[in-house]
């Protein structure tokens, strides 16, 4: 059987869908066709987020991980990259669940926005009351 050239795995957070691959290499990330610096701008948080599941398996230096990423905001789309990630190095190596899983990285983090219901401005703001 043929190895394989890469490794993939889907993260999802609220609207946002990343899809990222790892392939053997140097430590390389590359967010929609530009680093993360520049994807994400200077937020250091954001860096360490999507670097967490690589840095919890000691894999920072083993991989070069491109990553395509659509949908939700900044802080979305970083977890959704964190939960891609996380699930590409399961692809990897299903030995690695114990730590990503005890990371919480596995996790697929459920809180979507709540709907608009009718008769409501919002999703629980009302029309204000005059008695009147």
């Amino acid at each position: 059987m043929e190895a394989k050239r890469y490794f993939q795995g889907t993260g999802r957070r609220k609207t946002a869908v990343a899809r990222v691959r790892l392939f053997p290499g140097n430590g390389e990330i590359v967010v929609n066709g530009k680093r993360p610096e520049d994807y994400f701008g200077p937020r250091d948080l954001l860096q360490q987020e999507i670097r967490a599941p690589l840095a919890a398996t000691n894999n920072l230096d083993s991989f070069n991980v491109l990553i395509k990423v659509r949908g939700g905001g900044v802080h979305s789309q970083a977890g959704a990259v964190r939960h891609g990630i996380a699930r590409a190095l399961l692809d990897l190596d299903p030995d690695l669940r114990p730590a990503l899983k005890k990371q919480g990285y596995l996790t697929r983090d459920p809180r979507m926005k709540e709907r608009k219901k009718a008769g409501l401005k919002r999703a629980r703001k009302a029309p204000q009351y005059t008695k009147r």
